[in-house]
């Protein structure tokens, strides 16, 4: 299993939004992270411009979006601005994307939220062609009537991944996508609903075995404190009781929210329990540090500490 840590923008001032994404970069990779997966956030920084600023920054890190909502841009826009960070990044990019969820897309920016699966069906027609790059794009299907020239193609094979949770994206992230993003999937739904269907879609489609990324808060606490740990996961990260897509993939899980998806606890336990994501047919763990305290002080300590035992656990999790 690889092991990455999300970095993104967090809370705070703006002015130090990106000094503080390059210098954790550069810790990840020092750190021997094979990934870091940087998030779209809705009202927050690029996750592409990152991933450039990043790739500029780094030399060997993989660099992930997760995710990309593909209805707030046409096609060959993304796909240039795609290739464009990924020759930022030497090359470095795995570009995540996938339909988001209906509050973002049409009460966030006032976008239609029909045909999700199908929608993505036709815009990755234009998006495969696009990121094969240099060359024309003439794709008309029943969304797009492409015909558009391209001069940047890619350094190396970009490999692309969907966010998927129900059987219809699962399916079409193994026909036509290196694998699918994950998040609110426990260890039961990434065994029982995620890997048979969409690895079944990737072998009738002739595709390689796909990658499968979750996304795992963690937080290294004492034992008194796992129940403090999952009541801010809960508070912080809580967005299934919002999200039918969230709230359809829970049902195929042991876990009723974020908080209980959270590997909290000391150094044996977090470990255990990552295992059994690999267990499970996780290819790629995608942390997402969750630090505990009262204040800003205690919880920059808590992030830090959290983030040492991840990178002491990441090779036992190889």
């Amino acid at each position: 299993m690889r092991v990455g840590v999300m970095i993104g923008p967090e809370r705070g001032d703006a002015a130090r939004k990106v000094s503080r994404m390059i210098d954790d970069i550069r810790w990840a990779e020092k750190a021997g992270f094979d990934t870091a997966w940087i998030p779209q956030i809705p009202t927050d920084f690029d996750a592409l411009i990152a991933v450039a600023l990043m790739g500029a920054r780094t030399e060997r890190i993989e660099l992930g979006t997760a995710v990309v909502p593909l209805q707030a841009q046409h096609p060959i826009a993304l796909a240039r601005q795609a290739l464009s960070a990924a020759a930022a990044a030497g090359g470095r990019l795995a570009l995540g994307l996938g339909p988001s969820h209906h509050w973002i897309i049409k009460d966030m920016l006032g976008l239609p939220y029909e045909r999700p699966a199908g929608l993505t069906r036709d815009y990755l027609d234009v998006l495969d062609v696009a990121l094969q790059g240099p060359g024309p794009v003439d794709v008309e299907n029943r969304t797009f009537t492409v015909h558009n020239p391209m001069d940047v193609g890619p350094l190396t094979p970009m490999p692309v991944l969907l966010a998927a949770l129900g059987p219809v994206m699962l399916n079409i992230a193994g026909e036509r996508a290196d694998g699918t993003i994950l998040w609110m999937a426990d260890e039961r739904a990434v065994s029982d609903h995620v890997v048979p269907r969409i690895t079944k879609a990737a072998q009738e489609a002739g595709r390689p075995a796909p990658r499968i990324v979750a996304g795992v808060p963690v937080c290294l606490c004492r034992p008194s404190e796992v129940d403090e740990a999952r009541a801010r996961a809960n508070r912080i990260l809580a967005e299934a009781e919002i999200s039918p897509n969230y709230k359809r993939l829970l049902e195929h899980g042991d876990v009723k929210d974020v908080g209980e998806l959270c590997a909290a606890g000391d150094e044996a336990a977090i470990l255990a329990r990552l295992r059994r994501f690999a267990d499970a047919g996780v290819t790629d763990l995608s942390v997402r540090l969750l630090p505990i305290g009262d204040n800003r002080d205690e919880l920059v300590a808590s992030k830090y500490r959290t983030r040492e035992v991840m990178a002491g656990l990441a090779t036992e999790l190889r």
